[in-house]
């Protein structure tokens, strides 16, 4: 009798235990991600361009970071650096990056955003400005910024715990 007192009482425990999906950070971030990336490739495709969200952000890194090569771009978008050689790819592929020997190490390349890429970003901001307005739709102004800022916050906190930790560019 002792010992199904103790088991009912320990599944009990387990059950009670047993946290809702949407009382828990991780869920939750994996779902605004997920609503994240849809709204930015529909708003995106809508105005008629072919960019995913990590290309998007490479694309302007590249832009205010000439010359920048693969590794470090990898970390200035927080992206692994195995993975950033196809997005590169595939901005080269669409003539919105090229690729040049580096004047400081020849067995670097560096990237440099092209007159298209230049174009194509000055293009596609109204829909990447109104994807981000999308995913925030349900929240004021203030809740918006006040989200943003505890993102910021809890990534800050957590980013060395990231397999692809962002870091800040260092000026040579």
């Amino acid at each position: 009798m002792l010992i199904i007192s103790i088991l009912v009482k320990t599944q009990l425990l387990m059950e009670n235990s047993v946290r809702d999906n949407n009382d828990m950070p991780g869920h939750l971030a994996r779902r605004f991600q997920q609503i994240a990336v849809a709204v930015f490739l529909s708003e995106v495709e809508g105005a008629g361009f072919d960019l995913t969200p990590v290309q998007y952000a490479a694309l302007a890194a590249i832009r205010q970071n000439p010359g920048i090569d693969q590794v470090t771009l990898a970390g200035l978008i927080a992206y692994d650096r195995t993975t950033i050689t196809g997005v590169v790819d595939r901005l080269v592929q669409k003539g919105l990056v090229v690729r040049q020997a580096s004047s400081r190490d020849r067995r670097a390349r560096e990237l440099r955003i092209t007159a298209e890429g230049l174009h194509t970003l000055r293009r596609i901001t109204p829909a990447v400005e109104a994807a981000q307005q999308i995913m925030l739709r349900g929240l004021t102004e203030k809740e918006a910024q006040e989200l943003v800022r505890l993102l910021r916050k809890a990534i800050a906190a957590g980013n060395e715990l990231s397999r692809a930790p962002l870091k800040q560019r260092v000026l040579d």
